[in-house]
C-alpha cells in the first residue's frame, strides 16, 4: 500500500482473520511487479514499467506482494484466465499483463551442478503446501499475452512444504534449472498455502544466458549469489558520494567502498556503474553488475543503467548483507558549455543544457522520456533560457 495509508490499513487488517497475512513474491529472479516498485512506483525508469503505470496506475506496484487468488483445490486456471497470468487474474494488476519484449529481465546462470537458488520475499510468511516453478516453452512469443499453454506442461521444480526462512523473511529454494532454454523466458511461480486455499502468482522475466543448462561440463562454478539491486531514483549533484557497505551475519561492518561523484558521474544512469567499477576492482566479498556466462565462464560487470545492476555476495559468506549510503553534495550540477539536451535522460533542478544554439536551466527535476517532446524550447514549466 502507499505510504500515505498506514493507519487506515493497520486498522483494517487488525479486524481480519489470520489467513490474510500470507503475502509475498519472487525476489530472485525478481517479479515483474516488484521490479517496477523498486524502480519507483510514482516515476518508474523503464519503458515497460511506465506502460504498466499508465495502464493500471501505481497502487498495483505498492501492492506487489498481493497477487493472489483462492483457487478451489489446485485448479489455478479456474481463477487465473489466459492472458492474466502475471496479474494473477486481478484487474488491479492488469498493467503487468502487457505483452512486450522489453520488461526488465534477470540473467540466469546455474552453478556447477546446474542449480540456481531462488529467493522468495515472504513479507508475511505462512504454512506452505508447495512452491511450483514453471517456464515458458521454446518459441513462446513475448509480444502476445501469456497463456497457460505457453508454459511447459509440468513444473521444472517443486518445493513441497515450507522452505528455510532467513532473518529478512525470505524463503530460499535451490532448484535444478530446465535444460535446453536460451534467451528470454518467463519463470512463473505458484505459492500455495497449506492452511487455506489462497495461492500467490508471480511472473519473473529472465534471460537464460548459456543456451543449455547445465553446461557440459562448466569449467568455472558460479560463486556469486544475488542479494539485491542498485536502483538510482534521481541524479546526484556535484560532490556527492555513494558508498557500498557490507556487513557480516552479526551486523558488523566488514567492507566499505566509496566513490566521489561529479555532475556527470552522478547522473542516475551513471553512478551505479561507477560504484560497480570501484567495488568489482577492490572487493573480496561483493560484485555489482549484470551476470552473464560467456565462453563458459561466469562474469559480472556493471552497466550504465539506473535499474539493471544487481548486488552479488560470494556464496562462501552466508548471511552477509549490504547497504548503499548516499551523501548529496553541494548541488553544483551545471554541466560545462556544449552539453547538449537529449531525450531519455534525467535532469535535475539547476542543470544547464544546450539546445538549438541556446542555453537553458532546468526548473523542475524530470526525465525527458523519448517521444514526449519535452524539449527546452517548448516546455517553459521545465526550462528557462539562461
Amino acid at each position: 500500500m502507499k505510504p500515505s495509508q498506514p493507519i487506515v490499513i493497520a486498522i483494517a487488517l487488525a479486524s481480519l482473520s489470520s489467513p490474510i497475512w500470507a503475502h509475498g513474491t519472487m525476489e530472485v529472479p525478481i517479479n515483474r511487479t516488484y521490479s517496477c516498485f523498486k524502480e519507483g512506483a510514482e516515476s518508474p525508469k523503464s519503458a515497460a514499467c511506465q506502460a504498466a503505470k499508465q495502464a493500471g496506475g501505481t497502487q498495483a506496484m505498492y501492492d506487489w506482494n498481493g497477487i493472489n487468488q483462492n483457487p478451489p483445490g489446485d485448479n489455478h486456471k479456474a481463477v487465473v484466465p489466459d492472458g492474466t497470468l502475471c496479474a494473477g487474474g486481478q484487474e488491479k494488476f492488469k498493467g503487468f499483463n502487457l505483452a512486450r519484449a522489453d520488461w526488465p529481465a534477470t540473467n540466469i546462470v546455474p552453478d556447477a551442478n546446474g542449480n540456481f537458488e531462488f529467493i522468495y520475499n515472504a513479507s508475511a510468511p505462512h504454512a506452505t503446501k508447495y512452491f511450483k516453478f514453471y517456464v515458458t516453452k521454446n518459441g513462446w512469443n513475448p509480444n502476445q499475452p501469456l497463456r497457460w499453454s505457453d508454459l511447459e506442461a509440468e513444473p521444472f521444480g517443486t518445493y513441497t512444504g515450507t522452505p528455510p526462512l532467513d532473518a529478512n523473511k525470505r524463503y530460499h529454494m535451490t532448484m535444478k534449472l530446465p535444460t535446453g532454454k536460451a534467451g528470454r523466458h518467463i519463470i512463473y511461480n505458484v505459492w500455495k498455502r497449506s492452511d487455506s486455499e489462497e495461492a500467490f502468482y508471480s511472473c519473473s522475466d529472465v534471460n537464460f544466458t548459456n543456451g543449455t543448462t547445465p553446461p557440459e561440463p562448466p569449467p568455472v562454478a558460479n560463486p556469486w549469489k544475488e542479494v539485491g539491486s542498485v536502483t538510482a531514483h534521481e541524479n546526484l549533484p556535484n560532490k556527492s558520494s555513494v558508498t557500498l557497505r557490507i556487513f557480516d551475519s552479526h551486523g558488523r561492518d566488514v567492507e566499505s567502498h566509496k566513490v566521489d561523484l561529479t555532475a556527470a558521474t552522478g547522473q542516475a544512469a551513471n553512478w551505479p556503474y561507477e560504484l560497480g567499477v570501484k567495488v568489482n576492482a577492490n572487493s573480496q566479498l561483493a560484485r555489482i553488475g549484470v551476470i552473464s556466462s560467456k565462453q563458459r565462464a561466469v562474469t559480472i560487470a556493471p552497466v550504465r543503467s539506473a535499474t539493471a545492476n544487481r548486488v552479488w555476495i560470494n556464496e562462501r559468506f552466508s548471511g552477509y548483507q549490504y547497504q548503499i549510503d548516499i551523501k548529496k553534495g553541494d548541488g553544483g550540477i551545471t554541466p560545462p558549455p556544449g552539453d547538449e539536451w537529449r531525450e531519455g535522460l534525467a535532469y535535475a533542478v539547476g542543470q544547464v543544457v544546450s539546445y538549438q544554439g541556446r542555453r537553458y536551466r532546468c526548473l523542475q527535476a524530470h526525465t525527458a522520456w523519448a517521444g514526449a517532446g519535452w524539449t527546452p524550447s517548448t516546455q517553459p514549466a521545465l526550462w528557462a533560457p539562461v
